[in-house]
């Protein structure tokens, strides 16, 4: 276990570390607790944060508003607080995926849609691109493919908190590898290994691979690393979705065939390609989708600022 995974560092020991400490015990508590009291509990934590959480209910809510115009003001009321009972619920389901047994967790994986997809694409030898999207349950989905067969997974580092980003790296490297948003060689690495690399690119970037590329009609700072990387390794990318079963039981995986033709000559035109994709599936289930994050931050020059200052 690498030093930055480790949970055996006197520094965790200091003051400052105490509250995160209480958190994960939380955390750890519900996670054990039967699933559905889990989510009940998760609704109610999303429906206090929707009415403490002043910031991140007016970024949601910016984001509602220009995402969907077609909705009246009482439909996007409805949606925007109905996406904080779902960011409760994945709130304590990430205790679930980062402390509860792995058999727990397991048991809330109750069908896997279009693995065949999968399969094929590794024979290939390329490894495969599991492109996914910022939706609140991304943890859960992740983790539960993570346990049914090996993948690695891309994340942002927490540097501001290395006691979170230890309890984060030691769970998922427990079924896998997890290489930062910043190693393009760990994932070429991955890869040619021919294992699954599951990636989320569609937060707001403003990195050297920064193209602007449509999102529910405007415009938005877009990773195009996803092409160069597919480019360079020839692995297939596939779309890989989770969602929450019908009755509440747990989640159904979904893989879908790879994308054809892909990547083309234009970074550009791969980036709104892939925005044109979540934005389809985010339609599907709108309230899902992590809208409290500042999609829309980095805007082309000369266009003004859409989020106030913090």
């Amino acid at each position: 276990m690498s030093n930055s995974t480790s949970l055996f560092r006197l520094e965790f020991l200091y003051p400052r570390f105490w509250p995160n400490w209480l958190l994960f015990g939380c955390m750890a508590l519900i996670g054990r607790l039967p699933y559905s009291i889990t989510t009940k509990i998760g609704r109610f934590i999303g429906h206090l944060v929707f009415y403490v959480g002043r910031r991140r209910r007016q970024t949601a809510q910016i984001n509602i508003d220009l995402c969907f115009p077609e909705l009246n003001d009482a439909e996007r009321e409805r949606l925007l607080r109905e996406h904080f009972l779902f960011m409760g619920i994945a709130a304590v389901e990430t205790g679930i995926c980062w402390l509860a047994p792995k058999a727990k967790l397991q048991k809330l994986l109750k069908e896997i849609k279009g693995e065949e997809h999968l399969n094929k694409a590794l024979e290939a030898g390329h490894g495969a691109i599991l492109l996914s999207c910022h939706f609140t349950h991304l943890e859960m989905g992740g983790s539960l493919l993570a346990g049914y067969r090996p993948l690695a997974a891309v994340y942002k580092p927490h540097k501001n908190n290395p006691l979170f980003e230890a309890v984060m790296l030691g769970s998922r490297d427990a079924h896998g590898r997890v290489i930062s948003r910043s190693d393009t060689r760990g994932m070429l690495r991955t890869l040619r290994d021919n294992l699954p690399l599951w990636y989320a690119p569609d937060q707001n970037y403003k990195g050297k691979f920064a193209v602007f590329a449509p999102f529910f009609g405007i415009n938005a700072s877009t990773n195009a690393a996803t092409s160069r990387l597919a480019k360079i390794s020839k692995a297939p990318v596939l779309p890989f979705f989770q969602e929450r079963m019908e009755d509440g039981s747990g989640y159904r995986l979904i893989i879908k065939p790879p994308l054809e033709n892909f990547p083309s000559e234009s970074a550009q035109e791969d980036a709104a390609r892939i925005n044109a994709l979540f934005e389809e599936e985010i339609r599907r289930r709108p309230a899902e989708y992590l809208w409290v994050h500042r999609r829309f931050k980095t805007r082309p020059p000369g266009e003004e600022k859409i989020y106030p200052k913090k």
